[in-house]
């Protein structure tokens, strides 16, 4: 029969080199299970893992509000009959978050409340 893949395992962490283990059934098989080294990156693109390969488009622009910029990818090749999603999007930090000013004067209002806190004393 064909081959049936498990998803590859990393060695150690969660990512870089790994195994992942292949069986078949058949009267006819002389192997029946191999293993078969693979690896998953150790960047943003690990969490898809080692068997979905997409093909992304350019970041987008930063959005100011959540400081973060996202890209999509599509589904280029899923090995070994994996399960993959067609399309992702992924988002990464980006620019600097502008904080609005009355946060900014809460915490100064705390601080106040602590200094009258200690006169008390």
């Amino acid at each position: 029969g064909e081959w049936q893949w498990s998803v590859c395992v990393p060695t150690s962490g969660d990512c870089g080199l790994g195994t992942r283990e292949g069986t078949r059934t058949g009267a006819e098989c002389k192997q029946t299970m191999k293993t078969q080294r693979c690896k998953i990156p150790c960047n943003w693109k690990k969490q898809f893992g080692a068997e979905c390969k997409y093909q992304f488009q350019a970041w987008g622009e930063c959005d100011l509000n959540t400081a973060l910029k996202t890209r999509t990818g599509s589904l280029k090749r899923a090995l070994h009959n994996a399960d993959c999603q067609k399309t992702v999007t992924i988002s990464k930090p980006c620019g600097k978050l502008t904080k609005p000013k009355p946060q900014a004067e809460s915490k100064k209002k705390k601080k106040e409340g602590k200094k009258q806190e200690k006169m008390l004393d």
